[in-house]
């Protein structure tokens, strides 16, 4: 009988030890990326604040988001991060380098968010931020992936994923600032 209590008692904290060491390991602030200036950036960070991941292009229709990405991180930017990771996978609408692509954000649409360097959002060698954001298993909301550039994903002040945008969905949508005001 003893013997039957002490198992289920370890069994027990086995479990509870496990979930929370798991939880811990698909944190998205374990994650980092790398600037497009090349700095490493460790999203603990940003812990504390909303983060907004927007895969960007520089020759796209909707490129001209880069304004309204840019007033939505200054207007929140107490509660709010923005980050933009170009990409090439869509159209081969981001074809510059990281130079060209800094150059560009800043003469045409003053972007002072942070950048990344250029990435993959999707395939086999996908960056592993958006292997959290796509995945439901290391998130624990949603697997979706990306379908164009412009898409956004954003993540609450404590880590977790609230939603998911298209890129027809505009930084400035209430569907995004509702969660800041």
């Amino acid at each position: 009988m003893i013997k039957t209590i002490s198992k289920l008692i370890f069994m027990g904290l086995l479990t509870i030890f496990s979930t929370s060491n798991s939880q811990e390991l698909n944190s998205i602030y374990n994650l980092s990326f790398t600037s497009i200036e090349g700095d490493k950036v460790s999203l603990e960070t940003y812990k504390g604040k909303y983060i907004l991941f927007v895969n960007v292009a520089s020759k796209c229709g909707f490129t001209p988001q880069y304004k309204g990405l840019e007033e939505l991180a200054k207007t929140y930017r107490e509660q709010l991060v923005v980050i933009g990771f170009p990409c090439d996978q869509f159209g081969g609408q981001e074809p510059g380098n990281s130079k060209e692509i800094q150059t560009f954000c800043e003469a045409s649409y003053g972007v002072t968010f942070t950048l990344s360097e250029k990435i993959n959002v999707k395939g086999p060698n996908q960056h592993e931020i958006y292997t959290w954001l796509t995945d439901k298993k290391r998130n624990g909301n949603s697997s979706i992936g990306v379908k164009w550039n412009f898409q956004k994903y954003l993540v609450n002040p404590d880590g977790k994923l609230i939603d998911y945008y298209y890129s027809v969905t505009k930084p400035l949508s209430e569907k995004i600032t509702s969660h800041f005001e």
